[in-house]
């Protein structure tokens, strides 16, 4: 529904303007006209004839305000994607960027997300070295692995076609000092992705905990650092470098915050907590020197991971920002202007001025000079759209995308050379996840009068249980499901070691799954549907809402697996 064409004019009469330019607030009527800013009349007049009006008496306006990291993922608050709309709708946010989904999801999600009320999601690919901070959980369809120049700028051209709306690189591995430090990305890498990127209008955010990174971040033109430097505090050498290389700075506060109100006693007491306060401090800390020094300050929270719920965390961090010695107004800048600012759309949004787009936030009571009346919202508007407030849509209640029906029941045969399934979905890997994990390849092999066929190696890592395998989406991306309750089950051909293998269904209510064996001699196996085990005890399988269908090899590991896969289909 962002920037929906159906949005009516509307005006703001008597409403007082924090207009996120870096004036005073003043009083003013404020008219929509299209989704954009039509005018602002600073005589407060009354709202033109035949325009419906809301009376802004005892209220302010402001732009809408932007999370530049954030998670859509399903262990957030909320945890599922039209709820966390709905949080960044009721908390003022019109802007959100996120960090969490392949390149193969950006385009049905964008399109799920424009039917639903909320804010304009904006989609970051996703880049890290080999074994790196958000490479050592994911397969190299979600984040790309790269430790050369070379690399790094193939890679960005790789992504393009996808249209990603920032590119996120994940540079340094530190990990606070109470884990293995992941790798870190070197600066000749760092600069040749940052030119390409910025070759293709790309805008770079990166993962950067320590002061040594931050400047190198600088020094490579980075756009915005997206987290707190916490391991030392800044000193003007930081703070020049960042200034010359026009690198904004999006501490995340409030994913770093240790006391937060799910927070116990017994946490408190804890040693851990100690070391986390100490860190949190040298986060605020540099987060006034670099705002004294000069250093864009823009917003971002890293929403969706645990105790940092969507939504309330963008208002927290304007607030952890004035903990941390900065004005409120400088604060409000920081989540609106300066945001728009460091990602690229200053033209478009983030502040109040006529032909901008009509994001923004009408809230009861004056956050400038008290930061605690953010929390105070009365309407939303992204492009004019109302998507909270008196008379905003009805929140959604479903959590997940209708299903789509099943036009054919081959899954995939592995006949085609692209890499994609017979359901134009891109079969993924899918190994263990972690610093000590399973390395494996799969691709498509000419077997003669079978056609192709999938084959798929591996060495499992040294751990209890490795994990090996291949994912085939249902839908481009895993995003929309599609509905098998008039199938009885999968059926395919499969060669192997004659061990143990995992089928599994991923449905909306999590994953079904079945061992089997095959030997060397290629065999038939059907399993049915009511033969899985469920995700959860009095879980019951309805056939709907399946996701993908994944071939897994999860055994003790230390031992080099194979199985080679064709022909799988519903029956």
């Amino acid at each position: 529904m962002a920037g929906s064409a159906f949005a009516q004019d509307l005006a703001i009469t008597g409403v007082t303007v924090f207009d996120g330019t870096g004036a005073d607030p003043y009083k003013a009527t404020v008219v929509f006209e299209d989704g954009l800013i039509s005018s602002v009349d600073k005589a407060a007049g009354p709202a033109p004839a035949g325009v419906p009006a809301i009376d802004g008496d005892g209220l302010s306006l402001l732009p809408g305000f932007f999370d530049l990291h954030v998670h859509y993922t399903p262990i957030g608050q909320p945890a599922t994607t039209p709820q966390i709309s709905q949080e960044y709708a009721k908390t003022g946010v019109t802007s959100v960027y996120d960090f969490a989904q392949p390149p193969e999801a950006f385009a049905p999600r964008r399109e799920w997300l424009e039917s639903l009320p909320g804010p304009r999601v904006n989609f970051a690919a996703r880049m890290s070295t080999t074994n790196g901070h958000g490479a050592d959980w994911s397969d190299k369809s979600t984040t790309k692995w790269v430790n050369t120049p070379y690399a790094a700028t193939e890679a960005v051209k790789e992504l393009l076609p996808y249209k990603p709306d920032v590119i996120k690189v994940f540079t340094d591995g530190w990990r606070y000092g109470s884990g293995v430090d992941n790798t870190s990305m070197n600066e000749p890498t760092l600069t040749a992705l940052v030119e390409e990127a910025h070759a293709h209008g790309l805008k770079i955010l990166t993962h950067t905990v320590t002061k040594d990174r931050a400047e190198i971040a600088g020094r490579s033109g980075v756009d915005i650092i997206a987290h707190s430097v916490l391991d030392k505090h800044v000193d003007q050498e930081t703070i020049d470098t960042l200034k010359a290389g026009g690198t904004a700075y999006a501490g995340t506060l409030a994913v770093y915050n240790p006391d937060k109100p799910e927070t116990t006693e017994f946490e408190r007491e804890h040693p851990t907590f100690k070391s986390r306060q100490a860190r949190f401090q040298v986060g605020l800390d540099n987060m006034k020197a670099l705002y004294e020094g000069g250093v864009l300050i823009a917003l971002g929270t890293d929403a969706g991971m645990p105790r940092t719920p969507h939504g309330y965390s963008t208002l927290s961090e304007m607030e952890l920002m004035v903990r941390a010695g900065l004005p409120a107004k400088a604060a409000l800048m920081a989540g609106t202007s300066n945001s728009a600012r460091a990602v690229g759309v200053y033209d478009q949004r983030g502040s109040i001025e006529v032909g901008k787009d009509a994001d923004v936030v009408l809230i009861a009571g004056k956050p400038w000079e008290d930061i605690s009346d953010l929390h105070k919202t009365k309407y939303t508007f992204v492009g004019g759209d109302k998507v909270f407030g008196e008379g905003a849509p009805v929140p959604v209640s479903s959590t997940v995308m209708e299903s789509s029906s099943i036009s054919s029941a081959l899954i995939d045969d592995f006949d085609r050379e692209d890499g994609r399934s017979s359901r134009d979905t891109l079969v993924v890997g899918d190994p263990d996840g972690g610093m000590e994990r399973s390395w494996q390849v799969f691709e498509i092999r000419d077997d003669g009068e079978r056609g192709g066929v999938l084959h798929l190696s591996a060495d499992l890592a040294l751990r209890e249980e490795a994990r090996a395998g291949i994912v085939i989406p249902m839908n481009v991306g895993s995003v929309q499901p599609v509905d098998g309750a008039s199938y009885q089950g999968i059926v395919f051909d499969m060669r192997g070691d004659e061990k143990p293998y995992t089928l599994t269904v991923s449905t909306t209510e999590g994953r079904w799954e079945r061992q089997f064996e095959v030997g060397q001699d290629w065999e038939t196996v059907s399993i049915p549907f009511k033969d899985l085990s469920a995700p959860a005890e009095g879980v019951k399988w309805s056939g709907d809402g399946i996701v993908d269908v994944r071939f897994l090899i999860k055994r003790p590991g230390g031992e080099a697996v194979w199985y080679e896969l064709d022909n799988v289909r519903f029956y």
